[in-house]
């Protein structure tokens, strides 16, 4: 069930209006069955997987919860492990694993007979994985006791709001929530319903108007070079962040709603003046998983400097390799992590550019080129996560600054599309840069009622008037 479909806007008003009507001790069962019933939309049987899971670190945690044996206790995690990391490599990453392997044997002569795995990947299951891993680490590690009610866990793991394109709650934060009463409030409510508004703004006015462009360019990259390849990976760098983004903003104002607090996904990330600020904007429920339990495990940055170079490059490849079975998620991972080394690598040398040039005395101006080399760099990676090949990806950055050939910018989608798509994007880029200063909501709900409904009515009517209403897949859904 796609938040940006009819069947959502249905469902949801009838969970949040039983949610309210029913006593609190019922309501795990509502939001439970609620959850699976939004999961199974897609492919019913799927479901099963998320159960299996649930089962598995349900039962791990409670017998980690029953001995101070850490040799015990390291099997049981173990067990978690390898049990939803198969589960995920199975179905997400065989073939992929497969057929490069089968490449490479191909080219020694050596025969590789295994059958692909003919099965659809199951939605959001990155996600749910990395959500209920991070309960059974937590338990392992003392940060959190074994939840003993078996209908919490499984709302833990499956909460519907998060469950397919996080963001990725850790148990500590939200396994407690589920137990509080939460009571109709109109202010919260409000304030839930604003947000799931300006994430629809997000989705069907910018995202899926700049997905025509991009997905017409990237589909066909032969067919173009020069502008239309720097227009569309420049709208794709939009797309994305507005796709995602108002994702997250439907999934917390969905949970605030009921009175549920979800992490903040996103802080305004093409403001960001280095690679490394901007993984500290972009996608931070992962980021900040992979900090914790892959990065710092790993020695994070109190081993030696060369070691500390790996741990750095190889999260930013797992990180990569998270979002797709494809080598285009490799390299574009790949390439972030060669972003933060380089910058680490080059520090004392930028250090004296900027003395040297007295920018020190043009705060206003190294801000701006910073972010503004922040941003182009970012993009540039966008084009090996959005193409659908490595190939591709080549083929684009090839063309890229090729302008020998003169090229229909508008790709016959007239001046009209490519107007209302730069100043959308203009748009999206004032209200950020109020959001980094203020809290628009919060600035908005003390206005007079006159002013308050004038915006929201505006907002709507921009939706109905310039929404694009086919009710495209969220890009994180593939995840």
């Amino acid at each position: 069930m796609l938040f940006n479909s009819i069947q959502y806007l249905i469902f949801f008003p009838i969970v949040v209006a039983l949610y309210f009507a029913i006593p609190h001790r019922y309501r795990w069962t509502l939001l439970l069955g609620a959850s699976y019933y939004f999961y199974m939309a897609w492919k019913p049987e799927y479901v099963l997987l998320i159960i299996v899971s649930t089962l598995i670190d349900y039962f791990a945690g409670l017998q980690m919860g029953k001995t101070t044996d850490k040799s015990r206790r390291r099997k049981l995690l173990i067990l978690s492990l390898i049990s939803n990391l198969g589960l995920l490599f199975s179905f997400k990453y065989f073939n992929f694993f497969s057929d490069s392997l089968r490449a490479v044997l191909n080219q020694f002569n050596i025969f590789y007979e295994v059958p692909a795995f003919q099965v659809l990947l199951p939605v959001g299951i990155s996600f749910y994985t990395f959500q209920t891993l991070s309960y059974s680490i937590d338990v392992y590690r003392g940060d959190k006791k074994p939840e003993r009610h078996l209908g919490i866990f499984a709302l833990y793991v499956a909460f519907f709001p998060q469950l397919v394109a996080g963001p990725i709650e850790r148990s500590i934060r939200l396994l407690p929530q589920f137990y509080q009463p939460h009571q109709f409030n109109y202010q919260r409510v409000t304030n839930g319903l604003k947000l799931m508004l300006w994430g629809y703004f997000k989705k069907v006015v910018i995202a899926d108007r700049l997905a025509i462009y991009v997905n017409q360019v990237y589909n066909h990259p032969a067919d173009y070079q020069g502008w239309p390849l720097i227009i569309a990976t420049c709208f794709f760098a939009f797309q994305i962040y507005c796709d995602f983004s108002g994702y997250s903003d439907i999934a917390i104002g969905s949970a605030q709603v009921m009175g549920f607090k979800l992490m903040d996904n996103f802080k305004q990330p093409y403001f960001s003046k280095s690679v490394a600020e901007f993984w500290r904007r972009w996608h931070i429920s992962l980021s900040t998983w992979f900090r914790d339990y892959l990065y710092i495990p790993l020695g994070g940055n109190r081993v030696g400097k060369w070691h500390w170079y790996f741990n750095i490059f190889i999260v930013f490849l797992i990180s990569g390799l998270w979002h797709g079975a494809n080598w285009t998620f490799v390299v574009w991972g790949g390439l972030h992590g060669f972003y933060v080394l380089f910058a680490l690598w080059t520090l004392n040398i930028r250090q004296h550019i900027g003395a040297t040039l007295n920018l020190g005395k043009s705060p206003g101006v190294s801000k701006a080129l910073q972010m503004l080399v922040t941003f182009n760099l970012v993009t540039f990676a966008w084009i090996f996560f959005r193409a659908n090949s490595i190939s591709d990806a080549f083929l684009i950055v090839q063309n890229l600054f090729n302008f020998s050939t003169p090229t229909q910018i508008d790709l016959d989608l007239g001046r009209e599309y490519l107007i209302v798509a730069v100043l959308s994007i203009m748009f999206l880029i004032f209200v950020d840069a109020l959001q980094s200063r203020i809290r628009i909501r919060q600035f908005i709900s003390i206005k007079p009622v006159w002013v308050r409904w004038a915006v929201y009515y505006l907002v709507i009517f921009a939706i109905l008037a310039l929404g694009q209403f086919e009710a495209q897949d969220f890009i994180y859904f593939q995840f």
